[in-house]
């Protein structure tokens, strides 16, 4: 009986061959009989219809089905369906890596992962994705990426629905509910879910910055930091709020914007029940009770609580004004000056307060005004009674105490404690008065001084004498008139002492003096 030729790698089985040994080799192919057979799979799956060379493979696999897993290990309790996938995991717990790269030394516990990792090495990928051209070195990697596509998420959190694409996060995930950190800082004690997260951690204290910007030069410690910082050169902000039009460049500054409509503020103080929107600033109220400044200014040794503060204080020394108004030019120190000033031209004042008809351009002016209503007043000095709403005026009120004028004119001699008082004052050298009465041709450099001019026309007298009833249009007039009542004469006469109660008189009294020696 001749022996069936054969010219592909078919099915069709020689008879004589399955008993045969010592078959013909055919020169053409140069395949041996056992060769054949190895392609052969005359073992079925019942279930699923997957087919096997060997019976013992298909046995493994039918438990697959069954669930049976008849191999457990005795450390970890962990099962499975064959003996070589025990002695596989085994060295999960003795540690055994057997297969090493010839190239860079690395080993791995399992000769798939060193396959995996040669791929790093060759710059393989050859899986890649139909839709966009993704590319990988693993299949599963690609059929993790297509569910990008599909949308498919199968891994659920059996506790709060969470889904997601891989198993592995699902796993992470769950470390959410269990509390589990197990990757801790040698350095610090920081304590994280992920391995991931341990190692970008670990930047801050090696101070690795490997992220550069290839437009300015700056440097990130994490690739997505660099990412959202490109927007910055691109002007693209993909993330915009349903509610009022917002955008901005990252999904963490909408998450944070949200809660300006819906009113949360999930970071409590517990020393004084200060609550805000935002973990920064939670740690930067912590240094209010503290009194932690960890930032401090190399040219004049003022420290600050924060590094926001300390950038804007070097513009002082510098006089940097990066940010430009696109209307008319004017230049600002800081980009909050920038987004005030635009309220100029466009007149709007969004913060309205509900108890009286007080608007502004800023929220943390309407809160200060707020206080007007409570009588809250928080910053105390510690020096005398004083207490005001607002600690940039505890801050203008210490000067009093210390005698620090830090504002200069440049044009004479004149110091005062605050910018503005600044401002007004070169007003004085400029001759500019801005503030025009719409009633009369009066001018002046001051909104406060056209306010009390503008009594003039009204007849307004806010000002009351608790004794008499008497009103007056200006608070020193009635500063002035309680001398009345008490009696006293501060302005003394340097020639015979007489006494007054106001400066005027004392000024009318010497010129009688004056006129007395004109005589003599």
């Amino acid at each position: 009986q001749k022996h069936v030729r054969v010219t592909s790698h078919s099915a069709v089985k020689s008879s004589e061959c399955l008993v045969n040994s010592k078959c013909v080799k055919e020169k053409q192919h140069g395949g041996s009989c056992r060769k054949v057979q190895k392609q052969l799979k005359s073992f079925s799956c019942d279930d699923c219809g997957k087919r096997f060379s060997r019976k013992s493979s298909l046995t493994s696999h039918m438990k697959g089905h069954t669930g049976e897993k008849p191999f457990a290990c005795k450390l970890c309790g962990y099962r499975c369906t064959q003996k070589a996938s025990l002695n596989k995991h085994m060295r999960v717990h003795t540690g055994d890596k057997p297969f090493a790269c010839e190239l860079c030394g690395q080993r791995f516990s399992h000769k798939h992962n060193l396959r995996k990792h040669m791929k790093v090495h060759t710059g393989e990928k050859p899986f890649a994705c139909d839709l966009c051209g993704y590319r990988c070195t693993q299949k599963a990697s690609l059929n993790t990426h297509m569910r990008v596509h599909t949308g498919e998420k199968p891994f659920t959190c059996e506790l709060c629905g969470y889904r997601c694409t891989r198993k592995a996060n699902l796993n992470t995930h769950m470390r959410v509910h269990t509390g589990e950190k197990p990757f801790a800082c040698e350095l610090c004690g920081y304590r994280c879910t992920q391995k991931a997260h341990l190692n970008h951690h670990m930047r801050v204290h090696t101070g690795e910055k490997p992220f550069a910007c290839e437009l300015c030069g700056q440097r990130f410690s994490h690739k997505h930091i660099l990412k959202d910082h490109m927007r910055v050169h691109t002007g693209e902000k993909p993330f915009a709020c349903e509610l009022c039009g917002y955008r901005c460049t990252v999904k963490a500054k909408l998450n944070t914007h949200m809660r300006v409509h819906t009113g949360d503020k999930p970071f409590a103080c517990e020393l004084c029940g200060y609550r805000c929107t935002q973990k920064a600033h939670l740690n930067y109220h912590m240094r209010v009770h503290t009194g932690e400044k960890p930032f401090d200014c190399e040219l004049c040794e003022q420290r600050f609580s924060n590094k926001h503060s300390l950038n804007h204080h070097m513009r002082g020394h510098t006089g940097g004004k990066p940010f430009a108004c696109e209307l008319c030019g004017q230049r600002f120190s800081y980009k909050n000056s920038l987004k005030d000033h635009m309220i100029v031209h466009t007149g709007e004042k969004p913060f309205a307060c509900e108890l009286c008809d007080y608007r502004c351009i800023r929220k943390a002016l309407l809160n200060n005004h707020m206080r007007v209503h409570t009588g809250e007043k928080p910053f105390a000095c510690e020096l005398c009674a004083y207490r005001c709403t607002i600690k940039a005026q505890l801050n203008t009120h210490m000067r009093g105490h210390t005698g620090e004028k830090p504002f200069a004119c440049e044009l004479c001699d004149y110091r005062c404690t605050r910018k503005a008082s600044l401002n007004t004052h070169m007003r004085v050298h400029t001759g500019e008065k801005p503030f025009a009465c719409e009633l009369c041709e009066y001018r002046c450099t001051r909104k406060a001084s056209l306010n009390t001019h503008m009594r003039v026309h009204t007849g307004e007298k806010p000002f009351a004498c608790e004794l008499c009833g008497q009103r007056f249009s200006h608070k020193h007039n009635l500063s002035k008139h309680m001398k009345v009542h008490t009696g006293e004469k501060p302005f003394a006469c340097e020639l015979c002492g007489q006494r007054f109660s106001q400066k005027t008189n004392l000024k009318k009294h010497t010129s009688i003096h004056t006129r007395l020696e004109g005589f003599i």
